[in-house]
């Protein structure tokens, strides 16, 4: 079973058991779970019927998806280079960005 879902304006397709890096958000200090509820689609491939697909217009009604908290971190630098030959023009700036690390434990439809 597997769904996709809409976090900070990116699509990501996520199975139990997933482990995902989500843009950070304002979280109670003692929260261990995220709950995704714009549910765009849920399919389960296994079942009895040959497979059945849920897809929302544009977010399904009910259905969420549950995820523990692992870690909050950053990634790893990444540089930002701008260059135009034969002008003497180069600007550097590096960039870290900052992620929650997740693991899908339950898809509800």
């Amino acid at each position: 079973m597997y769904a996709i879902i809409e976090d900070s304006g990116t699509q990501i397709k996520v199975a139990k058991g997933d482990v995902i890096k989500i843009d950070p958000r304002e979280l109670a200090d003692d929260a261990a779970t995220v709950t995704f509820d714009r549910v765009m689609m849920v399919s389960n491939p296994e079942d009895e019927s040959g497979g059945s697909t849920k897809i929302g217009a544009p977010h399904l009604a009910g259905a969420t998806v549950t995820a523990d908290i692992l870690e909050e971190g950053r990634d790893d630098k990444i540089m930002v280079v701008k260059f135009k030959r034969r002008k003497t023009y180069k600007r550097m700036n590096g960039h870290r960005q900052n992620y929650v690390k997740v693991q899908v434990t339950d898809i509800k439809a």
